[in-house]
């Protein structure tokens, strides 16, 4: 045989020959894609939300029931204010709307609770593992963006339902539209001030609530950063209840016990502050690796962090004022109705002031750059999140 031959013959380098396993293919250096978005973690939390959103309607169905009996019988104080109202089977979406407002505002109470209690020192007694905390924050979580739009659209099908304006249907689902999802659309009475707070509750709630599903690419640190704004989203629907609410807009029981439902949740924010399960949010320095740039370089986070106790605990005084003095800012039935302290334009200042302070906190935030390759150290921060939740660290919602 040829040397020709030979070579032709001669078996190829990644085939398999008896005595010799075929030869791996070299890994391709291009690297993996993966997704910005955890479509798999929100996939999994929705089915884990089944039970949890069908307990929500449950709940809103026996609020529903609650108020039309208070109609019927011509004791609810929403008659007081529109006594058109008491026909129930006309208004049936307002009335609905008005139990999925308060059943969004009990899932937003539950999921804040749930996250404070996550993202604080656990107490001996708690016995339910940190990662299932967790999991129940992030499903009722769902459940309460769910509560929120299903209370905004039956608002505006009611609108579109009374066409008080006598509209053509183009126009009637415009201003209908308007009015419920633009800020700053809705332009009478107390509903300029009340529906503006609420609107951007429901938008802030949204990107803060699936925060949580774009860690891989913001990073854990600056995610929990941002998540924390949650507290926001949670004072303005509650505001916008105690503000438009026909239900509690008088002095009575009622009104008192929404104020009295916001001391457990104080107490559990100030807890929090004081005892964090995370040992970087404590308030003396946090360890440091490097040599510090500047010579105070714990003054501002530890001046932050004083504040937010200070103004936590100074919140529980005045929580436990209220009932005590009644005085809970609600209106009595005889006295003329006096405009809110607040005007629409402070409201969007301070959402000003609130999106800077979210740009401000993202940026410092942010994954780093490391040193040798150049390459932002958002795969090392997301494992040691994941590390820190398989150990029970708080690296989870606050």
């Amino acid at each position: 045989m040829t040397e020709s031959s030979e070579r032709a013959v001669e078996p190829d380098a990644g085939a398999a020959t008896p005595g010799r396993t075929a030869a791996v293919p070299p890994p391709d250096p291009r690297p993996t894609r993966r997704h910005r978005f955890d479509r798999a973690a929100l996939r999994a939390d929705l089915r884990a939300a089944v039970p949890d959103a069908t307990a929500a309607l449950v709940v809103t169905a026996l609020i529903y029931a609650w108020l039309y009996a208070r109609v019927q019988s011509g004791t609810s104080a929403t008659l007081a204010v529109m006594p058109f109202l008491a026909d129930a089977d006309t208004y049936w979406m307002y009335w609905l709307c008005q139990a999925f407002g308060w059943s969004a505002l009990l899932w937003s109470w539950i999921t804040l609770v749930l996250g404070l209690v996550r993202s604080s020192a656990r107490p001996a007694p708690l016995r339910v593992p940190a990662a299932r905390v967790e999991r129940w924050h992030r499903t009722t979580s769902l459940t309460t963006m769910g509560l929120m739009f299903a209370h905004a659209f039956l608002f505006f099908a009611e609108l579109v339902r009374d066409n008080g304006d006598e509209l053509a249907w183009p126009g009637r689902l415009t201003s209908a539209f308007t009015d419920t999802f633009v800020p700053g659309g809705y332009t009478s009475g107390t509903g300029r001030l009340a529906i503006l707070i609420g609107l951007l509750a429901f938008y802030l709630a949204v990107p803060l609530g699936l925060a949580y599903y774009l860690r891989r690419s913001t990073g854990g640190r600056t995610w929990r950063a941002l998540h924390r704004f949650i507290v926001v989203v949670y004072v303005l629907s509650v505001w916008h209840t105690l503000l438009y609410g026909t239900n509690v807009w008088y002095d009575g029981t009622f009104r008192t016990l929404v104020w009295l439902l916001q001391l457990p949740v104080a107490a559990l924010f100030l807890a929090r502050l004081l005892a964090p399960a995370r040992r970087g949010d404590r308030l003396g320095p946090p360890p440091r690796r490097t040599a510090p740039r500047h010579p105070f370089p714990y003054a501002l986070p530890y001046a932050l962090r004083l504040a937010a106790r200070l103004a936590a605990a100074a919140t529980l005084v005045v929580l436990l004022a209220v009932p005590a003095t009644g005085r809970d800012g609600g209106r009595t039935p005889d006295g003329e109705a006096t405009a809110p302290g607040v005007e629409p334009g402070t409201v969007w200042a301070g959402l000003a002031v609130l999106c800077v302070t979210v740009a401000i906190t993202a940026y410092r935030t942010r994954p780093r750059a490391t040193a040798r390759t150049g390459t932002t150290s958002r795969t090392g921060e997301a494992s040691r999140t994941g590390e820190a939740s398989r150990t029970g660290e708080a690296a989870g919602p606050s």
